[in-house]
């Protein structure tokens, strides 16, 4: 009986806090009424993307992502694209959601949106702050040309092609 009680009390302060023990979350910030949004709307997608980086949830952030995920940026230094697939993605960002005390995206206006109701590309600014420790903060203001896709408006968006503009 008392093992059941503990069991009933455990479940009682899962669902209170909304803590999802698989993802933790690193965000202290005053922003906790932060929910997740539609996917079937690109906003949603944006939004939950936010979601993702701010409470560094590895699960939200790849459900954005299409099986064929291309993330693309630039060297400068080299002169050339880089690009790399959903898995190496999915690594690299857990590895900045880990070593990172906390992440603020901040989507801005869209620049350019075209496409279908299955289709869009769109063009977007954005502001990234990473906080390694309290005096090492990296900053970053660019625009990511976002590629969507899904196979029918029943379905949510997927992320297929992400290509960052940012100039560092």
């Amino acid at each position: 009986m008392v093992l059941l009680k503990i069991k009933i009390l455990l479940l009682a302060v899962i669902f209170i806090t909304a803590c999802n023990p698989f993802a933790p979350s690193k965000y202290t910030g005053e922003e906790g009424n932060l929910v997740l949004g539609d996917q079937k709307t690109v906003e949603g997608v944006f939004q939950n993307w936010r979601y993702s980086y701010i409470f560094a949830d590895t699960s939200v952030y790849s459900n954005l992502l299409d099986k064929d995920f291309t993330f693309i940026y630039r060297n400068y230094e080299l002169g050339i694209d880089n690009s790399w697939g959903k898995d190496i993605d999915l690594r690299i960002t857990r590895t900045l959601f880990d070593s990172t005390e906390s992440i603020d995206l901040i989507w801005n206006e869209i620049i350019f949106e075209i496409g279908d109701s299955l289709s869009k590309n769109i063009l977007r600014s954005f502001n990234l702050q990473l906080s390694f420790r309290a005096d090492d903060i990296t900053r970053i203001n660019g625009r990511a040309n976002i590629q969507l896709v899904r196979s029918n408006v029943d379905e949510v968006w997927r992320i297929l092609q992400w290509r960052d503009e940012s100039n560092y």
